[in-house]
């Protein structure tokens, strides 16, 4: 249970994942100690985590979503499988068991290729595969998420990066560790993340500057389901007019029901992710809310059964898992064998 000062916390958190706790608690009129005491407590148990992630469209790559059907028996197993994937994240099972359906964020096309085209089509369990690409993602106008605003304002200039943004900004050998550390914690101090990469503190905090400048690196608070109360999840998949995908796309991302939106390629361009407080709050939103909406010729609603990782980290009876400890990256040079 969440009192009003964490959700206090949260709030801002959610709005910028890295702000200093000195900031907060002067805001909320309370001690520093008790603001990090607060989120370390919440941390700890599994209910928020700041995470670093990487965006691909800044670096020309994309993101997928995959639908798996497959054999009810066998589809956790399979599921656990590709949480333990690092390109893999949001993996739940829907549609009383028969179904798998996660993202997808391969490093390369042989990558991607591997899994889709080879492991998966060898799994016995599995009978179908569904790839749909990423197109556009629909953010509504009140987002609170850092993440969200700064999609919609587009790439923001970052106090501090200054000349040290590339004229074409990359991902170096040299920030692998950093990003690694900031993945498994966001809030990671400049000070030990100097001391694990091996630059300065002035570097690593200009280098974090140049990539969030260059749209590359994001914060983001990850939050538990468990936080968020109980209700119904489900996804939504739509087929819509081409010529109404735009209007339909950003007024379902208007819904509070509504999670996430995006346009996608494949036979359904649309898709959803709904959270409602039961399956009759769900009937009534596909009834009275989105059937209001022209353009819209076919839909199919899959309830989620379990999710099994978020974000990037696994879930446990609702709450995030801690992540697994970070394994040495070899030296240059040395390759590792089988």
């Amino acid at each position: 249970m969440l009192d009003l000062l964490d959700t206090q916390i949260i709030h801002r958190l959610q709005l910028e994942p890295r702000r200093p706790f000195a900031h907060i608690a002067a805001e909320l009129e309370v001690a520093e100690q008790t603001v990090a005491r607060r989120y370390r407590r919440l941390r700890r148990e599994g209910i928020v985590r700041v995470i670093g992630a990487v965006d691909p469209r800044a670096l020309g790559e994309n993101d997928w979503i995959i639908r798996l059907h497959c054999r009810p028996d066998g589809a956790l197993a399979v599921a656990e499988a590709l949480a333990e994937r690092d390109d893999a994240a949001w993996i739940s099972i829907a549609a009383a068991g028969a179904e798998i359906i996660f993202s997808l964020h391969p490093r390369s096309e042989q990558d991607r290729d591997d899994l889709l085209v080879q492991r998966l089509q060898r799994s016995a369990p599995v009978h179908d595969i569904t790839a749909a690409m990423i197109l556009h993602r629909f953010v509504r106008r009140d987002v609170i998420d850092w993440r969200g605003r700064q999609f919609i304002a587009g790439s923001e200039s970052v106090s501090g990066a200054g000349d040290y943004v590339d004229s074409e900004l990359r991902i170096r050998d040299a920030d692998r560790t950093l990003l690694d550390l900031l993945a498994r914690d966001g809030r990671t101090s400049y000070t030990v993340l100097s001391r694990a990469t091996g630059m300065s503190i002035g570097r690593v905090t200009r280098r974090i500057a140049a990539l969030q400048a260059g749209g590359i690196l994001y914060f983001d608070l990850d939050i538990a389901p468990a936080a968020l109360g109980s209700g119904t999840a489900a996804f939504l998949w739509l087929r819509v007019a081409p010529a109404q995908l735009e209007s339909v796309g950003r007024a379902l991302s208007e819904h509070d029901e509504t999670t996430y939106a995006a346009a996608i390629s494949g036979t359904f361009n649309l898709f959803t992710v709904l959270i409602a407080p039961d399956t009759n709050a769900l009937y009534r939103y596909v009834t009275t809310k989105m059937s209001t909406l022209d353009g819209i010729h076919s839909f199919e609603l899959s309830p989620v059964l379990r999710r099994l990782k978020q974000a990037g980290s696994r879930t446990t009876g609702g709450k995030l898992a801690h992540p697994n400890p970070l394994a040495p990256r070899p030296a240059k040079g040395v390759s590792r064998g089988r």
